[in-house]
């Protein structure tokens, strides 16, 4: 893995946690569990929150299959 690649992996990490820390307190905040995010209809904040959550899991995905194959 490249230093530049190493850099990304890290600035996606962060920002996940910074996204899953975010999303867990408003779901607490509105009375739900964040287990429950995929049973239950999300408010346009939340549903953000989840969707960006999802794109920076699939980009820590991609990257990390990006390096394998090289």
């Amino acid at each position: 893995m490249s230093y530049r690649e190493t850099e990304r992996e890290v600035e996606l990490k962060e920002r996940l946690r910074e996204v899953e820390k975010e999303f867990e307190r408003q779901m607490r905040e509105r009375g739900f569990e964040p287990d429950q995010a995929e049973l239950v209809a999300l408010p346009g904040p939340l549903a953000k929150l989840y969707a960006e959550r999802a794109e920076l899991r699939a980009d820590l995905e991609n990257l990390k299959g990006d390096s394998q194959s090289n």
